[in-house]
């Protein structure tokens, strides 16, 4: 029995066992499909699956049966992560496939990329012929083993893929092929590599046009850290630039983390009809403790759905606008000076806040989140500094710690929207120029919300919704 103390209101989780990065997400037929990493049997890393679910507005997901499970010669140990494109009126997945070579789990083993294909975007076959890019397909040089997570996109009336790996020798990379029919690919370039500072391994890489700019998405592992971003094991970045399909390069201007916070992995993209470019990642974090792992028989969510926006050489990230159709219970204050503490006379665990704070001469000022007995979730700005802090050392069971980004005052004021979900917080800071995501764990009943100031500032405005 799955229990529901932290299952979320509106952000996609696992229906039971196990999730991790999305897959083939894609508009098709009408309906955004998204596909995840998932061990249907328990809420742990299993030989992995294709996990499926289905939605019309990006927030409310109907589950659909699994799409892919292992059992081919070469995926025989896992249909690792992938991605999907519509080709001829079907819906093509392009995934990796994982084989062991041994008894040791995470060395023994090398990867090889098919395909699946759906005539109605439920029921998928293997192609007979998989892999489409074998392991003769792996040029000189790069790891022989690290070879996966294809994202596949049409430019120019070609296919091509991205493929994540690296150069054994300590350095995270990007390959591109290219492709006239998915079928038979050719290799073109290193798209891009480590210096030596962004990580030992590159994972599940996106390349996109967004508005004038080319963008580069991709989840370096074990990347060291830069000042205050890029603090956990593995990270998500993204650098805006040129890609060049003929050479195969991507020639980069400005990079930056996609998310600041403690839980978010593996983003993957698509476009949709709107023309939107709409980015959701993995909302956890490897290698850190998982509460519902231990006897709630579920483990694993999405983000909140994020339209990707470029500003000149910086990309904004901000809710999709569905989101808005499921607010209700509205509450409303305005123009307060605060100093201490004040409690707010709504509270909740699945609602949306939008909060402007004028800084004035206050040292430090933000909001407390599912604030109940001893447990609070801190949101708070220093003006001495320039850092917004998100603290969750008293969230609940679960990880601690706090991240915190640098982040400059907009004629004196900081505006925030918050998104609180159950067992989750995304804070969009300004107008998506910073996200800070993070899960917590509290306790059913920690359901305050509180502002504070340790000087005097003024909350110019403070808006709630309850989510449904």
């Amino acid at each position: 029995m799955v229990r529901p103390d932290y299952r979320l209101n509106y952000h996609l989780m696992a229906e039971y066992g196990w999730m991790n990065d999305p897959n083939g997400f894609v508009q098709y037929k009408g309906q955004y499909h998204l596909f995840y990493q998932h061990y249907p049997y328990k809420p742990a890393w299993g030989p992995m699956h294709w996990g499926h679910a289905i939605t019309h507005d990006l927030i409310k997901w109907e589950y659909m049966p699994v799409a892919l499970a292992p059992g081919g010669e070469f995926d025989r140990d896992g249909c690792f992560s992938g991605s999907a494109i519509e080709k001829d009126g079907k819906l093509v997945l392009m995934y990796t496939g994982h084989f062991m070579t041994g008894p040791d789990k995470d060395r023994d083993y090398k990867q090889a990329q098919g395909i699946a294909v759906s005539e109605d975007g439920l029921t998928f076959a293997k192609w007979d012929g998989n892999p489409v890019i074998g392991y003769d397909g792996i040029p000189d040089g790069i790891s022989q083993k690290d070879f996966r997570d294809p994202k596949v996109f049409m430019l120019g009336g070609r296919y091509y893929a991205v493929l994540g790996s690296n150069d054994g020798q300590g350095n995270g990379l990007v390959l591109l092929y290219r492709s006239d029919d998915l079928l038979q690919w050719t290799y073109v370039n290193v798209l891009a590599a480590s210096d030596g500072s962004f990580g030992d391994n590159w994972e599940c890489p996106d390349l996109f046009r967004l508005g004038v700019k080319d963008v580069f998405m991709l989840s370096p592992q074990r990347m060291p850290s830069q000042g205050e971003a890029y603090r956990n094991l593995h990270s998500t970045m993204y650098v805006v630039g040129k890609f060049d399909p003929a050479e195969g390069r991507f020639h980069f201007e400005r990079y930056a983390p996609v998310d600041h916070g403690f839980d978010f992995y593996a983003p993957q993209s698509t476009i949709d009809d709107k023309g939107r470019r709409i980015v959701i990642g993995w909302m956890d974090m490897w290698e850190t403790e998982m509460p519902t792992q231990n006897d709630h028989h579920w483990a694993g969510a999405m983000s909140l759905p994020r339209e990707a926006v470029l500003d000149r050489e910086r990309v904004l990230f901000r809710p999709v606008q569905e989101i808005e159709a499921y607010r209700y219970n509205p509450f409303e204050l305005q123009d307060l000076t605060l100093e201490g503490e004040r409690d707010i006379e709504s509270g909740g665990d699945s609602y949306e806040l939008q909060i402007v704070f004028e800084a004035g001469n206050a040292e430090e000022f933000g909001v407390k989140l599912r604030v109940g007995g001893e447990e609070e979730t801190v949101l708070s700005y220093r003006p001495d500094d320039g850092l917004f802090r998100f603290n969750r050392e008293r969230a609940g069971i679960g990880p601690g710690g706090e991240r915190r980004v640098q982040v400059g005052l907009a004629e004196g004021r900081l505006s925030l929207r918050i998104f609180v979900d159950k067992s989750s917080v995304e804070a969009f800071i300004g107008d998506g120029e910073y996200v800070v995501t993070g899960r917590i764990y509290p306790r059913p009943q920690s359901l305050g919300i509180k502002v504070f100031a340790k000087g005097l500032c003024k909350l110019e405005s403070f808006r709630k919704w309850d989510i449904r």
